[in-house]
């Protein structure tokens, strides 16, 4: 830090399993991501290739390596698994992730119709090659799934082996977890966290007033996802309370 602020809240270091925040690239040049990484590479965890951008990204391969090199790892967006799966080529999405030395898988069934069982089952062959997180929602605004079926799945895919479940929100922040508004389904959130830890759950939030929800709710250390890569620092200085939406949060 560049001085001295009391009553600022600690921060898990990285790696670290809670206070995660997740980054969505959407097809970055070279010069882009080594911008984001000297501007504020200290405070990402992830860096997701969204959906599919990883089939024609350029120079993909050093991408990764500028991430992983600056201590950020990198995973491909669950739609890229969907897109795999749907043709019946699960084993040669093992293999794309091997080639390119991942550590991390996403699943999801946003843009595909198989049955949960099904999901687990792939959550569970993939697990034993990169440390998987699982999706859990929609990525169609017509299709609301209730809070219960929120609950099973993410509590499912857990069992299965998912390391973290991901609550939907697609880069637009108005489906899922939130309203065509992008207001957040409180009750939906409010109720997920009755049965799952907090800890086990990241939070896609694209928008800063979703983002200042969650801080408020559950605290500076709630893993997110979504965020732009321009907007890391601007969500670190809500996190710990010396941005004005969650300014009088941590000074008692």
């Amino acid at each position: 830090m560049n001085y001295y602020l009391k009553n600022i809240p600690e921060r898990e270091l990285k790696p670290r399993d809670s206070g995660i925040t997740m980054v969505m690239d959407k097809g970055s040049s070279i010069r882009q991501c080594k911008d984001l990484i000297e501007s504020s590479g200290k405070y990402i965890d992830f860096i997701k290739f969204g959906w599919t951008t990883s089939y024609l990204a350029e120079n993909l391969k050093e991408k990764i390596k500028l991430f992983r090199d600056a201590n950020i790892e990198v995973y491909f967006g669950g739609t890229l698994f969907e897109a795999f799966l749907i043709r019946d080529q699960l084993d040669d999405y093992i293999k794309v992730l091997k080639k390119y030395n991942l550590k991390y898988a996403e699943v999801s069934d946003g843009s595909i119709t198989i049955s949960h069982k099904k999901k687990c089952e792939c959550i569970s062959k993939i697990k034993e090659h990169v440390t998987v997180l699982s999706e859990v929602g929609s990525k169609d605004a017509k299709k609301i799934i209730p809070p219960y079926k929120w609950i099973r799945q993410m509590r499912a895919e857990l069992d299965a082996g998912s390391w973290k479940v991901i609550g939907e929100a697609r880069e637009s922040g108005n489906v899922g977890l939130f309203r065509e508004s992008g207001e957040v389904r409180q009750g939906l959130v409010e109720e997920i966290l009755t049965e799952i830890p907090q800890e086990k759950i990241i939070w896609e939030a694209p928008n800063k007033v979703q983002q200042v929800w969650f801080i408020k709710l559950l605290g500076q250390n709630v893993n997110l996802g979504n965020i732009r890569g321009d907007e890391v620092i601007a969500l670190e200085t809500t996190r710990i309370g010396i941005r004005g939406d969650t300014f009088d949060k941590f000074l008692k």
